[in-house]
């Protein structure tokens, strides 16, 4: 049985037949509401072109074109998907999500000669050269994405700590921390930086075993190995590794015998002087949802923190993705430096939201892109603005600068002029510009009856400072992370 793909139009259906007709009507049918709920702006660079599609085991799976869409939809509609499609479906089928390239993969079967088949990423041939790309199949096979590698990786100051871990671990080095803990918040280059480790450890050293594998599909491969009694299989899989990597551990946390397994897993691979990795959304001494032991045995090794990106960082990001772009895309994506300053300053709380608004222009735009003002730019991504956005109010920024400067609420909008008022009163005026909505004369107001003219200088100052002053620009940046919760 082939594959089938079932399009979000319902006119389709009567060319094809009942159970395919039904399946059709019933996806158009979901995807109509969820465009009145997530409205066009979403739906359209996330949603639209997904495809409902069934397996050869006649299993349904939603399918994105790319994993930033997927990862999109799984934060951000999965769960009401999951809602509108039992509402949809008389059967209440399940339905599974994947990127354009998991799907075409296609997932291991569960069983082959008595043994249970976990993701691994098998050694590169001998036969190739140290530096020549990776084959596609193999990637697939291992269940690593092919551009997180660390030519794709932008350090900064956030994350050169954790890069030059990655780096160290991947070049098979002596004395070698053991286990080494990635954790940082979600969309901050965890994953990436765990792909770039096994790509590059299996490069440098090809007759070494490296298994890549995210905690959910830990979990999911140990438990099918216990229902069809081959856990003798999978734990010997696992302890023939000479590196292990664990993408998200956090997510073993209640599942006491899965965290037993890897518990038992991890000593005998440091018994052994096997490597081990994993990453975390949080420190290991906080992930209290998880076992005693297990935790105790990852603060032991090599924790190291990935920070959220600085602006520069942000920018560097930025610049990479619109070059990887030209080059998948075959045209010369550029943009203006303010509308990539306006998504740098916009985007901050995760770099897969940075370069999802990216996507979304050029997606539009294409080479196009390079003509943009930061008004249409604006106007493009405006409902990815609105969505949960808290409100900020000069208040606020008045509150927030006068606490980071050691100031009293009523020094930035008094008469006085010397440095340590001035200096902070200016930077809260360009927050109020970049934060909120009001115009110039209203901010003017708020800061004791200014002038509009005095306010639009205080803008300007402040943004020719930043560039050149390091330390004003960690000032603002605090601050606007505080300000948004």
């Amino acid at each position: 049985m082939t594959n089938k793909v079932f399009s979000g139009s319902a006119a389709t259906a009567a060319a094809v037949s009942p159970t395919t007709a039904s399946v059709a009507v019933l996806w158009a049918k979901t995807s109509q509401a969820l465009q009145r709920e997530l409205g066009d702006g979403s739906f359209n660079s996330y949603l639209a072109h997904a495809a409902l599609r069934e397996t050869a085991a006649g299993e349904l799976v939603l399918v994105t074109p790319t994993g930033v869409a997927r990862d999109w939809v799984r934060r951000n509609a999965w769960r009401r998907i999951g809602e509108l499609w039992a509402l949809s479906d008389p059967q209440s089928r399940p339905l599974d999500l994947k990127s354009r390239s998991e799907f075409d993969a296609g997932a291991p079967a569960p069983v082959q000669g008595g043994e249970t088949v976990i993701e691994i990423a098998l050694p590169v041939s001998t036969d190739a050269p140290a530096v020549a790309p990776l084959p596609s199949a193999r990637s697939k096979q291992a269940g690593l994405q092919e551009r997180f590698t660390f030519d794709t990786f932008v350090p900064g100051p956030a994350n050169e700590f954790a890069h030059a871990v990655a780096r160290r671990v991947a070049s098979w080095s002596d004395g070698h921390f053991n286990p080494v803990v990635f954790h940082g918040p979600y969309g901050f280059g965890k994953t990436h930086l765990l792909n770039a480790l096994a790509w590059e450890a299996m490069r440098t050293a090809p007759e070494k075993r490296v298994v890549y594998l995210t905690a959910e599909r830990f979990l999911s491969s140990f438990v099918r190995a216990v229902m069809d009694r081959t856990t003798t299989a999978f734990k010997e899989e696992l302890r023939a590794a000479d590196l292990l990597l664990i993408d998200d551990v956090h997510f073993v946390g209640g599942k006491q015998s899965t965290q037993e397994e890897l518990f038992h897993t991890l000593t005998a691979l440091m018994e052994d002087g096997r490597r081990v990795v994993f990453s975390a959304d949080r420190p290991p001494s906080a992930l209290t949802e998880i076992d005693a032991r297990l935790r105790s045995h990852l603060s032991a090794g090599l924790v190291c923190g990935i920070e959220p990106a600085d602006r520069s960082l942000r920018l560097g990001i930025l610049e990479r993705k619109l070059d990887s772009l030209s080059r998948q895309q075959g045209v010369a994506a550029k943009a203006k430096p303010e509308v990539l300053t306006f998504l740098a300053d916009r985007f901050t709380d995760s770099v897969r939201e940075l370069e999802g608004a990216l996507n979304t222009l050029v997606a539009r735009l294409g080479d196009g892109v390079a003509r943009l003002s930061l008004d249409e730019a604006q106007a493009i991504l405006r409902p990815h603005l609105r969505g949960g956005e808290k409100r900020i109010t000069i208040d606020d920024i008045q509150k927030a600068t006068s606490e980071h400067f050691g100031l009293k609420q009523a020094d930035l909008i008094s008469e006085r002029r010397n440095r340590s008022v001035a200096r902070p009163r200016q930077a809260a005026m360009w927050l109020a510009k970049q934060l909120t909505t009001r115009s110039l004369p209203d901010i003017g107001r708020r800061f004791g009856g200014r002038d509009h003219t005095t306010v639009l200088h205080a803008v300007r100052r402040i943004e020719a400072l930043r560039a050149e002053d390091p330390a004003l620009a960690r000032d603002l940046e605090t601050i606007t992370r505080k300000l948004r919760g």
